[in-house]
């Protein structure tokens, strides 16, 4: 152990304070912690310093972990804010200097280092023990009061925490359980992002709660202190063996009035950060830690006996969590998301960099990107998906040429984003550019040829150019009809775009006579839960929303939102917007947005089948103004996707 105090020079730029924080013990959170550091301590070729506080000074134990190290009794927490203390009762230059100020002249007089230990010779790893653990020791932490400590001078723990942080890349607080002065420092004032570890239990899910909005409302509401609080939910002690309680905690069981900590989570932070939709699915696929016999007794640190990291290990989880928490991605951000902007940020590095590794970035960079925006598209972020796309594109003009297919796949996924946005001109633009190389290079027949030219004809339709637009259609309908036959998927996709067109020209009997084929035939051959066959009931009901038939329309609705809530869960992108059409749709027809009711199991085999009794009723008379004022926004973005995801394309590239 080193006698000498430690010295470290500061960093180029600020590090971070994570505290770590469960309202119960015996959650494992100070094992998270001890392995998250070691894990953060191996980063940069382990020349990343990374430092520990064990401020559970009731119940300290961090120290443990590292125990062959910590021979020689060192003061730590308590004896550092004794200090602050004398330091505050003797030598305050009454109103010479602001608080803030004042407790950094306060915290100058202390040599931070004498607190510090390093605990690992092959990293950057230390630790500050929660004191010195002698007679004393109760004594002395029964009289330290801290919130007396914070209203002599609220800037101290800030600015502590911002001095550390600037020797530091990552200071890691092990916090006091449950509501004290201690913890509401810890979890408040110190840190910028605040882990919350927690076993699938009420008592331990509601107190971590509460202690999050405690939190983030401070944050908000007190002028000095609105700096960002990101916040990682933590499950732990989890159970691998019972999948069937599993997913009873975690999503939820009304039988058994069990909440589920995804849709508690899920709501508590659209609260705290005022956002609308968010989903910790992808999050808590990935971030659960497991109870593990190995691991259950004694104080080790799981990702340095297990450096395997295979798929059933504690450290292929913890390395999970830090994707997530080391580069500050936020927890309803997907994995899929955080994977292709990590790769892009590596890239843009190596590029930056240049050499020979930074000449062979730019072709896999325009990958990404890529398939970043499509990602981007599917979850309706519009303006982040055009930005992808248009960066992709000018680094595959620049590196392959105008005409080679990754060059059109980027033009064709731009202009995809440009029509969903309203920019038809600048989407045709490049439509059209797509089509004549495709005619040029493939022929007028290839399907991707076709593809493209029906992609022309939506973008056509929306800007009133429907004759044109169906011409072109039409001989699109006609090649797939030679080629594949009247109920080749591609026919049908073809189809389904026409009957759009026929809808915006105003031919709601025929649009909704060739919707209805398209829909029995799509249910035939793939089921009647897919996503396209999903796809063509809402686009019926929307014409028979058009045609003033709003019973059927909401039978059709209905269809729809029960098999998204089974398939993909209630807070998905599709069952939001099915929801939300049904709410808008039941209001105009005078009733209330009840819970629905299960439904039978469709048939598969007529599209009739989805309007169950709702032809046989006379229809509610409704203005022409309310039946178009529905969904008018997104008629186009129907079409697009079913041309989208049903037109033949090679691998997103």
């Amino acid at each position: 152990m080193e006698l000498h105090p430690l010295t470290l020079p500061p960093l180029s730029t600020s590090g971070e304070v994570i505290t770590f924080y469960s309202y119960k013990g015996g959650t494992g959170r100070t094992m998270a912690l001890s392995n998250i550091a070691v894990l953060l301590a191996r980063l940069q070729n382990a020349t990343t310093p990374v430092l520990m506080i064990d401020w559970d000074l009731e119940a300290p134990g961090l120290h443990h972990y590292f125990a062959d190290q910590q021979q020689e009794p060192r003061p730590g927490v308590l004896e550092l804010f004794e200090h602050c203390r004398e330091q505050l009762q003797h030598h305050r230059n009454g109103a010479a200097l602001d608080d803030e100020d004042w407790a950094h002249d306060v915290l100058s007089t202390i040599d931070w280092g004498q607190y510090v230990t390093r605990v690992d010779q092959g990293s950057q790893l230390y630790l500050m023990r929660a004191g010195r653990f002698d007679d004393s020791y109760g004594e002395r932490l029964a009289a330290m009061h801290w919130e007396e400590l914070f209203y002599s001078c609220p800037a101290l723990f800030r600015c502590f925490a911002d001095r550390l942080s600037r020797h530091f890349r990552y200071v890691l607080v092990d916090s006091r359980t449950g509501r004290t002065d201690s913890a509401g420092i810890c979890t408040t004032l110190l840190p910028r992002k605040l882990v919350v570890v927690f076993t699938p239990n009420r008592q331990s899910l509601e107190g971590v709660q509460a202690l999050v909005a405690r939190a983030t409302t401070y944050r908000r509401s007190h002028e000095d202190e609105q700096r960002p609080l990101l916040v990682y939910p933590l499950p732990s002690r989890i159970e691998m063996g019972d999948s069937l309680q599993r997913a009873q905690w975690r999503r939820g069981d009304e039988r058994l009035r069990i909440l589920g900590y995804q849709p508690s989570f899920e709501e508590l932070i659209r609260d705290c950060y005022g956002m609308q939709h968010l989903s910790l699915e992808s999050y808590f696929d990935e971030v659960q830690l497991q109870q593990t016999r190995t691991f259950a007794y004694g104080e080790q640190v799981a990702v340095q006996l297990d450096q395997g990291g295979d798929r059933f290990s504690l450290t292929r989880t913890f390395e999970a969590f830090l994707a997530w928490l080391a580069p500050g991605y936020f927890p309803w951000q997907s994995h899929r998301e955080i994977h292709l902007l990590s790769a892009i940020a590596e890239a843009r590095r190596a590029l930056e960099a240049g050499g020979g590794a930074g000449r062979a970035v730019p072709q896999p960079l325009a990958r990404d990107l890529n398939l970043l925006g499509e990602l981007y598209r599917r979850e309706g972020k519009l303006r982040q998906a055009l930005a992808c796309f248009e960066e992709s594109l000018v680094l595959r003009q620049r590196g392959l040429g105008e005409d080679h297919p990754d060059t059109l796949v980027s033009k064709t996924n731009l202009a995809t984003a440009l029509r969903l946005q309203g920019k038809l001109e600048e989407a045709q633009f490049l439509e059209e550019c797509v089509v004549d190389a495709r005619e040029r290079l493939l022929g007028a027949e290839h399907f991707d040829t076709l593809a493209a030219r029906s992609a022309l004809a939506i973008t056509m339709g929306l800007q009133g150019r429907l004759a044109e637009a169906l011409a072109i259609q039409d001989a699109v309908i006609d090649t797939y009809m030679r080629l594949l036959g009247a109920e080749h998927l591609l026919t049908l996709s073809a189809k389904a775009a026409r009957a759009e067109l026929l809808l915006q020209r105003g031919d709601t009997e025929h649009a909704r006579s060739v919707q209805e084929q398209v829909l029995a035939a799509r249910k035939r051959l793939l089921g009647a839960e897919h996503a396209d066959t999903l796809r063509s009931k809402t686009a019926l009901a929307q014409t028979l929303v058009h045609m003033q038939e709003l019973d059927a329309a909401r039978s059709l609705l209905e269809t729809v939102l029960h098999a998204h809530l089974r398939r993909l869960g209630p807070d998905h992108p599709e069952t939001r917007k099915a929801r939300e059409q049904l709410v808008e749709l039941q209001l105009q027809l005078g009733m209330p947005a009840v819970e629905l009711q299960p439904v039978h199991e469709l048939h598969q085999n007529a599209a009739m089948d989805d309007y169950g009794d709702a032809l046989v009723r006379p229809g509610r008379a409704r203005s022409a103004a309310a039946a178009n004022s529905l969904w008018s926004r997104s008629s186009d973005e129907l079409v697009a996707l079913d041309g989208y995801l049903s037109a033949p394309r090679t691998p997103s590239r």
